[in-house]
């Protein structure tokens, strides 16, 4: 399954939430009548939705079984997943997240970086965290840094400025 989202918080006492989306889609992927699923306390729930609306650029939704203001807060910090096979497909150059973890980074001079560990940030602002040898480095997901990407292959080319390997490493 891949994750489309996160619960922020409760809103309201009829049991609505705030979702934190991970979508570029978030009024298609939110709207009435959509099925989401959430793992809680180690099943894998599936939910309707039954209200929805964008507020301050952030869905705002109800799900079928969820009635009021305690019960949105037990969902507080959950991700929302759909399967996989109920994705958009996306434009070329575009990339889902859990499509590019596990790739492979290298630099176009054949520097081995490390292994994408996750993706940060929202569309438009996003950057890899490589696990590089017990360390982390963030690199800036754009086109002029990430040069080829291979989601079948994983595998990620970069072109780092000088000094972006460095400066960009946590421990």
């Amino acid at each position: 399954m891949a994750v489309v989202g996160r619960v922020a918080r409760p809103h309201g006492i009829k049991g609505q939430f705030v979702v934190i989306p991970e979508t570029d889609f978030p009024e298609e992927r939110y709207a009435v009548g959509a099925s989401l699923y959430m793992l809680r306390d180690d099943c894998i729930e599936p939910f309707i939705v039954t209200a929805s609306r964008m507020q301050g650029g952030r869905p705002v939704i109800g799900v079928e079984g969820i009635a009021d203001m305690d019960a949105a807060r037990e969902l507080a910090g959950l991700e929302i997943r759909v399967p996989v096979e109920a994705l958009t497909a996306l434009p070329d150059g575009m990339f889902y997240h859990h499509d590019l973890i596990g790739s492979v980074v290298d630099t176009v001079d054949g520097q081995r970086v490390g292994v994408v560990a996750k993706v940060e940030g929202d569309p438009g602002n996003s950057r890899l965290v490589i696990d590089a040898d017990g360390s982390e480095v963030l690199i800036p997901l754009v086109v002029d840094i990430c040069t080829t990407i291979d989601p079948a292959g994983k595998r990620i080319v970069i072109a780092p400025p000088a000094g972006l390997l460095d400066v960009n490493r946590r421990r």
